[in-house]
């Protein structure tokens, strides 16, 4: 490029600059609509509340107020202790027979004794994969976790599930 092809570009992109600058500065201050008025009147109708809920209600929506709310909040957590004392993991089903869970536990390498307890907590295998942890460091085995594909069942002893999945 020249010298005097640049100072041309660099005169048109101050052109532009203060062009566009101008318009911004001293232009309309607010955006008008290009939409074509209506049959409706240019003001909105303020909506009483009772307005509201019955139209968000005809459009199935659910309104409460704060209080209601809070009770409803009060409601599902005191419902969420009660399942929680009932214990998640039944041990019968409704015929009176055992439940015994099975999984297919997969150790790939990386993967810790940590993470083996947790995959066997979210089976229901075993009450709590921490504690399953904590027994594997008692014996000193949580360096002597071997890879592959292993059969799980809820039936089995931690000392059992220890033996099959650790050397």
């Amino acid at each position: 490029m020249t010298p005097n092809t640049l100072r041309s570009f660099a005169a048109g992109l101050l052109a532009a600059a203060i062009l566009t600058g101008s318009v911004y500065l001293f232009g309309p201050s607010e955006a008008k609509s290009t939409e074509k008025p209506s049959d409706k009147t240019e003001e909105t109708e303020k909506l009483s509340d009772k307005e509201m809920i019955e139209l968000l209600a005809s459009k199935g929506y659910v309104i409460n107020t704060e209080a209601e709310w809070s009770k409803q909040l009060a409601a599902a957590a005191k419902s969420s202790e009660k399942k929680d004392e009932k214990t998640e993991e039944k041990t019968e089903d409704k015929t009176g027979e055992k439940v015994v869970y099975r999984t297919i536990l997969t150790v790939s390498m990386g993967m810790t004794s940590i993470d083996v307890g947790n995959a066997l907590e979210k089976a229901h295998i075993i009450e709590s994969g921490i504690q399953f942890y904590k027994d594997v460091e008692k014996r000193g085995l949580e360096n002597e976790l071997r890879p592959g594909t292993f059969e799980i069942e809820s039936g089995m002893t931690t000392d059992e599930i220890i033996s099959v999945i650790f050397k």
